[in-house]
């Protein structure tokens, strides 16, 4: 029997998944670590916690499996997307990476446009400049720490930082890449155009793949450390959600998935490459080669929650521990009780700017109505009510540009919680289907090392095995006539406070 290792290097921690050639998951293993706010709208991580993570978790992985290591035929990489790291000539780290959820970047944003201008940036990289992308985060080391930049030689995206403290090599995928600001996305690499107009050295990038194909190998020095054998194969993977769409089976037209995570997604494969001319969702490279996928992202969902968890429920928290359960599924028990709009309690999950869609780093969370009859429980649903109804935005997006979908697939941890699933089975009036695996992206990141190792002849053949369906959730009319009467009033507050936002933020 062959195996296969997923490694997920997410915002929260990294998750690494051991499955069989048959999807079966043998055993997994997951590693925290910080995320630093020095600044408001400022958000890093040091890259070398991600690799002591992926250590010790592929170390547990192989302890609790008992599984010969030889007996492991490829690993595939995944992980949150956008995040800078920065190498010197020796390979070492330059600074702390800025990840994806940073907003410190509104000048270099306007840079941007300037230097390549709006439409031209639209038709190339399929999106509008955004402060998020790893492109604008480039310039704002330039702009501001310019020594740092002058002994710049490499820059590589998270997982790729993995992919070369394992095999030595400089390498990426289409789908990661796509969320650079740097690739064009109709030809599938690196726009030699765009690095022109914004004066960037084009061998400061890593070599492009497609997800499925080998990009390296363990070498010896990571062997010795971790366990695993030198020479095994590491394919190209791909970005978080695009190895997650892998993971749920989303590599055929029509078909579509919701993730709460950090952040929140919605995403629907696509065939042919559709770009939103307002650029309020975005359009990457599949890990599916020569397709495409259109994405609206959230970006405090889990977040959010977590939040809230952390600064207003020590109660929870302290009981989770005592009763040795998960301080979550208490909060989702309180949240149950309350009736849907949470006592005309209304969320706006903005704790990092948001992308979809206003793609606005400015505006900040609110809780709109509260009153001294609400209590802790009324607050957890109304955070809860709010990321459905930014998620909802994405769907009616979609909507509109001709990309519709019968079902949606539901993942990451939030998928998880049945209050959450209900709320967007009936926000989003569809039925909503959950996965034999809770870790998409890494379960997503096995099977692409699944294609490039020649167990399975394509990733549509693969997940047509690996790819297993579990529980289903249907909508129910009434409750979504009841949400959209909330969620008109969740619109317009957006539109009411963005002067205000804009003010707050110039003080």
């Amino acid at each position: 029997m062959s195996y296969l290792l997923g490694i997920d290097i997410g915002t929260s921690g990294t998750k690494t998944i051991l499955i069989d050639s048959l999807g079966t998951e043998i055993a997994s293993s997951s590693a925290d670590y910080p995320l630093y706010q020095r600044q408001n709208g400022w958000a890093e991580q040091e890259p070398l916690d991600w690799w002591g993570a992926t250590v010790n978790t592929c170390h547990a992985v192989l302890y609790k499996s008992g599984v010969n290591p030889h007996d492991i035929a490829g690993i595939g990489l995944t992980g949150q997307m956008h995040g800078l790291v920065m190498l010197d000539e020796c390979g070492e780290l330059l600074r702390d990476s800025i990840i994806w959820c940073d907003q410190r970047t509104a000048l270099e944003r306007e840079e941007i446009n300037t230097a390549v201008g709006p439409e031209k940036l639209l038709q190339i990289t399929a999106n509008p400049a955004i402060t998020g992308f790893t492109a604008a985060k480039l310039l704002w080391v330039r702009n501001n720490q310019p020594h740092l930049y002058a002994k710049c030689k490499k820059i590589l995206l998270p997982k790729d930082y993995i992919r070369y403290k394992l095999t030595g090599e400089f390498a990426t995928d289409v789908s990661d890449a796509s969320g650079t600001q740097l690739l064009d996305i109709a030809n599938r690499d690196w726009s030699k155009e765009v690095l022109q107009d914004l004066d960037i050295d084009i061998n400061l990038l890593p070599k492009v793949y497609e997800s499925y194909e080998v990009s390296g190998q363990v070498t010896k020095e990571a062997s010795d450390l971790i366990g695993l054998t030198e020479g095994t194969k590491v394919v190209a993977g791909a970005g978080d959600n695009a190895a997650a769409a892998v993971g749920m089976g989303v590599v055929v037209d029509d078909k579509a998935f919701t993730t709460i995570g950090t952040s929140g997604v919605v995403y629907a494969h696509t065939s042919q490459m559709k770009i939103d001319p307002k650029g309020r969702v975005h359009t990457f490279c599949s890990a599916v080669p020569g397709e495409w996928h259109m994405m609206g992202v959230t970006q405090a969902a889990g977040l959010s929650l977590q939040w809230f968890r952390n600064n207003f429920c020590p109660q929870e928290i302290a009981q989770a521990k005592e009763e040795q359960v998960d301080s979550y599924e208490l909060m989702n028990s309180e949240a149950e009780e309350v009736p849907i709009g949470s006592n005309k309690l209304i969320y706006l999950p903005y704790l990092m700017g948001e992308r979809t869609p206003y793609m606005d780093p400015g505006c900040r969370g609110v809780f709109f109505g509260l009153s001294a009859s609400h209590e802790r429980k009324d607050l957890i649903r109304a955070v809860m009510e709010g990321v459905a109804f930014s998620l909802y935005d994405c769907v009616t997006i979609f909507e509109g540009l001709g990309v519709r979908f019968p079902e949606m697939l539901v993942g990451g941890g939030g998928g998880r919680s049945k209050v959450w699933r209900l709320m967007l089975a009936d926000v989003f009036n569809s039925e909503i289907k959950t996965l034999n695996s809770s870790e998409s992206p890494s379960y997503g990141s096995a099977i692409l090392a699944s294609v490039g190792t020649g167990i399975y002849s394509s990733i549509v053949e693969a997940c047509s095995v690996l790819v297993k369906g579990n529980l289903t959730v249907q909508p129910d009319p009434v409750h979504h006539r009841e949400y959209m009467k909330f969620y008109q009033v969740y619109q317009n507050l957006y539109k009411d406070l963005n002067l205000e936002f804009k003010n707050l933020a110039a003080l």
